[in-house]
């Protein structure tokens, strides 16, 4: 009896080693390495979990672009530019929280959040986004302090919480968000059904997202 209790406590210092690299290694999968937020594989694990909930409700759907990011990271280079990206993604986070959501660094200058609904002004709601993405951001460069600003396109939509994620919420997100930088950028627009993709050309072509979803499905 003794000795199974002494190899019962050598062996405890193991399995909480091993359940603390469990618990960092799923976390490496559900968020992304630069901002700490969610990665879309984490926010498809949020949506999946208010999906199977008994009282599941609708949600907002938020899918936020930056607007002239790319010059930013060409002028600056590129750890200038991550750390914008860090600055916005806690700018997004703290919206998302302080409407009781969730929110996730998609790819590249992309984010989305998940919140619900408790208020008919989604309006106000991606005002809200938009108006705090464009706070000048304070940063450092070679030591010397810089000041920039970026914009964003912000897309909304409603959905049912049993909706698919991609193909359904994320997809009229992405809609709405495009009608967004094709009337002008630094504004939002609302899903609206029968919304359609405006013409190819006012698109930047794939996003880093939708080049990972082809090469997935490639090598599936």
């Amino acid at each position: 009896m003794v000795a199974f209790t002494l190899g019962r406590l050598t062996a405890w210092p193991t399995t909480r080693r091993l359940r603390t690299q469990l618990a960092d290694a799923t976390r490496q999968l559900l968020h992304d390495p630069l901002t700490g937020m969610l990665n879309r594989a984490g926010l498809l694990a949020a949506h999946a979990t208010i999906a199977k909930s008994s009282n599941a409700q609708p949600l907002i759907v938020v899918l936020v672009d930056l607007d002239g990011f790319k010059p930013i990271n060409d002028t600056y280079g590129h750890d200038l530019g991550d750390d914008l990206l860090i600055k916005i993604g806690d700018r997004i986070n703290e919206v998302a929280a302080l409407h009781g959501g969730t929110a996730a660094r998609l790819s590249g200058d992309e984010y989305a959040a998940l919140l619900p609904v408790r208020t008919g002004d989604w309006a106000r709601i991606a005002d809200t986004f938009v108006t705090m993405i464009a706070e000048p951001v304070e940063l450092t460069v070679d030591g010397n302090p810089v000041t920039v600003t970026v914009t964003a396109s912000v897309g909304l939509a409603l959905v049912e919480a049993t909706d698919a994620f991609a193909e359904v919420a994320l997809h009229r997100a992405d809609i709405a968000m495009y009608h967004a930088k094709h009337h002008g950028r630094n504004r939002h627009a609302v899903y609206e059904p029968g919304m359609v993709m405006p013409a190819a050309g006012h698109r930047r072509g794939p996003r880093l997202r939708d080049r990972q979803q082809l090469i997935d499905k490639a090598t599936a």
